[in-house]
């Protein structure tokens, strides 16, 4: 199954930011900063890496439904929607 890439911008554009949010967690390290800080900036990005496979499960599972998928897509989008939870 492929995803919609018109769906998957705002994906994108959130994955984008997570990679801005290591990237500064790798910075602040680097650079002794306050302990609170980088676990503040860690959970951001973990937040943002989740919503980001939230939303690509759930265009999947979307499309899936709609085309009248196999029962064995629907289970697999069903175990990696769980993966995440």
């Amino acid at each position: 199954m492929e995803l919609d890439p018109a769906d998957m911008k705002p994906v994108i554009n959130r994955l984008r930011r997570a990679q801005g949010q290591l990237a500064a967690v790798t910075r602040m390290l680097e650079e002794g900063e306050d302990c609170k800080l980088v676990v503040q900036q860690l959970s951001a990005a973990s937040k943002a890496l989740d919503r980001a496979g939230f939303a690509i499960i759930a265009s999947g599972m979307e499309q899936c439904f709609a085309e009248g998928g196999e029962p064995s897509e629907r289970e697999t989008m069903e175990k990696l929607f769980l993966s995440l939870a």
